[in-house]
């Protein structure tokens, strides 16, 4: 097939530290490469990639490219996309919804994944208005505030399964990896680790947004002697992090989408303990995985008896269900039926595609 993927523009493909979808969208893009289709990426330029790369920034916005209104670039973004669009067997966007009044009326086979979360009141209104442009989820229940969208099927994520070595010894301290953000809680994280007189070391970034909200909640918390603030790693500083810890804590206090850090942890054997919030009772297997808790008191006895759980069942399990290949095989799925089933008459694909 000849695949358009259409990436955001504030990371590069892959990203170098932060940025869950580019990393999707980077190994999503390699496995289509390495089975054999021809596919094209739209992202930025400083992107890496086996695939042809068109360049829509000269590096990744967050990196320096000079701007007041970042839809400048997407919709530049977009219409590069749309001039192109006849050389596409399907268009694969990872993009938000910018694009959907033109793909309605392109006449080419299009997908989005929506890889955010969907529970804002208004986005009722934009499916209604979109009910027959085809949307993947990245788990079910991302796609509850919107239930009539044209969902396709659910496609969790997926990583190369040599990404990371798995650690079967673990170690002594908890790790946590994300933004520093009221609805990631963190401070959740520290007074774990304290209830239980483990160390935590903390790899993070501060979006400017959050700024004050580190400076007046979190900063503070970071002078306990268990605590180490480490900012972000990449792939191989996620390595040592994770590899290396006890158990990854997830104490999250929102719908999160996904959650790719758990199975990053998976890959890496190291046990998670999770907040039941979004994708969590679907990404995690209690008990083999990690432990999923309701409540501060759950998580502090899980913290104090994690380390029953099998690291090895731990790997079995992203081996099992969050290949890259499996990922990729997914999407083939879903490209095929939108295009046999025609330019632009977009059936809903009605069964889930979960752990297929």
């Amino acid at each position: 097939m000849r695949i358009a993927q259409v990436a955001p523009l504030f990371e590069s493909v892959p990203p170098t530290r932060y940025g869950g979808t580019e990393r999707i969208v980077h190994y999503l893009t390699e496995e289509l490469v390495r089975r054999g289709h021809d596919v094209t990426l739209y992202a930025s330029g400083d992107s890496d990639t086996s695939a042809e790369l068109v360049a829509c920034t000269p590096i990744a916005l967050r990196l320096g490219v000079e701007y007041t209104d970042a839809s400048v670039y997407e919709v530049a973004q977009l219409e590069r996309v749309f001039r192109d669009a006849h050389r596409f067997d399907i268009i694969h966007f990872h993009t938000g919804h910018l694009h959907y009044p033109t793909t309605r009326r392109l006449g080419i086979p299009h997908v989005t994944t929506q890889h955010g979360r969907l529970d804002m009141p208004e986005l009722k209104h934009l499916y209604r208005a979109f009910h027959d442009t085809p949307v993947v989820s990245i788990s079910d229940a991302q796609r509850k505030p919107v239930p009539h969208a044209n969902w396709q099927a659910t496609v969790h994520h997926g990583l190369p399964l040599d990404l990371y070595r798995p650690n079967m010894r673990g170690g002594d301290y908890f790790a946590f990896i994300g933004r520093i953000s009221p609805e990631k809680r963190v401070d959740r994280a520290i007074r774990i680790a304290e209830a239980v007189g483990v160390p935590l070391r903390i790899a993070a970034k501060v979006d400017p947004a959050d700024r004050a909200y580190y400076e007046r909640e979190i900063r503070p918390m970071l002078d306990s002697p268990l605590v180490e603030f480490v900012g972000e790693v990449n792939d191989e500083g996620k390595q040592a992090l994770v590899g290396g810890a006890k158990a990854l804590l997830f104490p999250i206090d929102w719908p999160e989408p996904f959650g790719l850090v758990m199975i990053e942890a998976m890959a890496c054997g190291t046990p998670v303990i999770a907040w039941r919030n979004g994708s969590v009772p679907e990404v995690m297997e209690h008990g083999v995985s990690g432990l999923v808790v309701d409540s501060m008191e759950e998580a502090i006895e899980a913290a104090r008896h994690v380390g029953r759980i099998d690291r090895a069942g731990c790997r079995r399990c992203f081996e099992q269900r969050f290949s890259a290949s499996r990922m990729a095989e997914d999407y083939e799925r879903i490209y095929r039926h939108l295009i046999i089933d025609g330019r632009g008459s977009h059936r809903p694909h009605r069964r889930s595609l979960i752990g297929a």
